[in-house]
């Protein structure tokens, strides 16, 4: 049986001053707008970025991935992370999150965006029409070394 002391210390641990620390402590001081980098994606490829966001969705299997919102509007990014490195909260949806790590580019075939879209689709228990993939695709995105989710 866990004691509520134990909980308690777990929790401390994670949870400081009405925030979620995930991965490793961000290293950045002030995050890149994500409109900019939308904006010109190509310049920020393969450099470590930190982005600050409304958290708009999440991996609901693994919490392998979320999306995060610029609060001027636009696309969102995603950050990304290794199965089982960091769990993204599906609670996480709708707060405010700080991430970081590396922008990367990812070339996919069109067979590869098929798969790819299939399996987010299969994960979020969403419909999929493979017909709606008609071409190659880039995708753009964080491959997350730490998060900070907002209280």
């Amino acid at each position: 049986m866990i004691k509520p002391a134990t909980i308690l210390f777990f929790c401390l641990g994670l949870c400081v001053a009405g925030e979620v620390k995930l991965g490793k402590p961000l290293e950045l001081k002030d995050p890149t707008p994500i409109a900019k980098i939308n904006a010109n994606p190509e310049a920020f490829v393969g450099k470590t970025v930190q982005v600050k966001g409304k958290v708009t969705d999440t991996c609901q299997m693994m919490g392998c991935w979320m999306n995060l919102a610029d609060p001027s509007g636009g696309d969102p990014i995603r950050i990304k992370v290794k199965d089982g490195e960091i769990a993204f909260p599906k609670t996480a949806v709708g707060k405010i999150a700080i991430a970081e790590g590396a922008f990367a580019k990812l070339s996919l075939s069109k067979e590869q965006a098929i798969a790819q879209a299939k399996h987010e689709a299969e994960e979020n228990g969403r419909k999929f029409d493979p017909s709606s993939i008609t071409s190659a695709k880039t995708i753009y995105q964080i491959n997350g070394t730490g998060a900070v989710i907002l209280e």
